[in-house]
């Protein structure tokens, strides 16, 4: 099952209205496996990512999404079939707790022990949250929000987790932590992780394997370590 596609996205384009973002895209993501999508801001990530989730609609192509192609399902449907998102911003309801923010995750399940359990293993993985479980989340740090967001996410017990920009406005070394996180999350439950991450550092540092997209086409696909090395991502994206 390990290198079974999970994921398959094959000749993706989408956009607004007239405006074509997306050219061609093709990408694989394996059961267990994290893989991150990088480039510049406006390069299209965001709108790659919104196109999978079903807020863009597709022009042309095929979201397949454990054998079934998912690109005109509606955006619950999909997260019912076991797609996480924890997006760009957080966008948490600020005038709720912790823990009820972490339950709105769980709004498509039965609410029974199965959620329960979920909820402890989202607090043995954030211990922060278990902490602040009664403090409204607009009172939490940045850093703590992502982990609610994450954690939110993580309450609809999916089969993949997509983050959008994991490390914008947080300290590194926050950002290390959830890195850690998120890595033992993929051996621990098996939860298969796509990323896009306008820091390619900590994209690389986190993947098995990543995708760059300029200009709303894929240019390069490769292990990470192999992206790490390439000279041109050295130049235009690691400052070497």
């Amino acid at each position: 099952m390990d290198n079974a596609i999970m994921l398959k996205i094959e000749h993706l384009s989408a956009g607004y209205g007239a405006i074509q973002v997306l050219w061609d895209i093709n990408i694989e993501l394996r059961f267990n496996e994290i893989v991150c999508i990088v480039g510049a801001n406006g390069a299209g990530k965001s709108t790659f990512l919104n196109t999978i989730l079903g807020s863009v609609p597709v022009w042309q192509g095929t979201i397949n999404f454990l054998g079934e192609d998912v690109g005109r399902k509606p955006s619950p449907q999909r997260v019912k079939m076991g797609i996480g998102f924890a997006p760009e911003g957080r966008h948490l309801f600020y005038g709720l707790t912790v823990e009820d923010n972490l339950l709105m995750g769980a709004f498509q399940r039965k609410m029974d022990h199965s959620v329960k359990e979920d909820l402890e293993f989202v607090y043995g993985l954030f211990n922060a949250l278990r902490d602040f479980r009664k403090r409204m989340a607009g009172n939490l740090s940045g850093g703590e929000q992502q982990m609610c967001a994450i954690g939110r996410a993580l309450m609809a017990s999916p089969k993949l987790l997509v983050i959008d920009e994991l490390s914008l406005g947080l300290a590194p070394v926050i950002v290390d932590d959830l890195i850690d996180i998120l890595s033992n999350l993929t051996r621990e439950k098996k939860i298969a992780i796509l990323m896009v991450e306008q820091d390619v550092q900590v994209a690389l540092d986190l993947a098995d394997r990543g995708y760059v997209i300029e200009a709303g086409a894929i240019t390069m696909s490769d292990t990470s370590e192999n992206l790490a090395a390439d000279a041109h991502i050295k130049t235009a994206y690691l400052g070497a």
